[in-house]
C-alpha cells in the first residue's frame, strides 16, 4: 500500500453496494447479482486543505457516479475483470496517486460469505 505522505488525502469509498451481471454460469449471466465495492485512493490536497473549495478538491462524489453507471451498465464474466475497471475508472482522475480496489461477491462460494479480488495501481510523480 502506499505511504500517506505529507499534504496526501485517502479518501475511502466503503462499502458501495451495487448489482450487476457477473459471473460465467447460465444463472449468472441471465440474473444481476449483489456485488460490495471498497475504494482507497490517495491524492494531494494541500490546494484543497489551504483554499477551501471544492474546484481544489479531488470530487469522490464524481468517482462514486462513475463507478455506479460502469458497473450497472455492464456485464462482467470474472470478478478480476470487474475489479480492473472499476481501478480504471478511479485512475482515470490524474490527481489520483494511487489507488486500491477490493470487489467482493457475496456467497460466491459455499460455506463462505464472499470471495473478493483487490487490484491496485499508482502514477508515478511527476518532477
Amino acid at each position: 500500500m502506499a505511504r500517506l505522505e505529507p499534504g496526501m488525502a485517502r479518501i475511502r469509498i466503503k462499502n458501495l453496494r451495487l448489482r450487476t451481471y457477473i459471473g460465467i454460469n447460465e444463472d449468472e449471466i441471465r440474473n444481476k447479482q449483489d456485488i460490495l465495492i471498497n475504494v482507497t485512493l490517495f491524492y494531494p490536497a494541500e490546494d484543497a486543505v489551504t483554499i477551501n473549495d471544492i474546484n481544489h478538491a479531488l470530487n469522490y462524489r464524481t468517482i462514486t457516479k462513475e463507478i455506479i453507471q460502469h458497473v450497472e451498465e455492464n456485464r462482467f464474466a470474472l470478478l478480476e475483470r470487474l475489479t480492473q475497471e472499476v481501478l480504471d475508472c478511479v485512475m482515470r482522475h490524474e490527481q489520483v496517486r494511487y489507488a486500491e480496489v477490493e470487489v467482493d461477491k457475496p456467497h460466491a462460494l459455499r460455506f463462505s460469505d464472499s470471495v473478493s479480488i483487490t487490484l491496485t495501481a499508482h502514477r508515478p510523480i511527476s518532477s
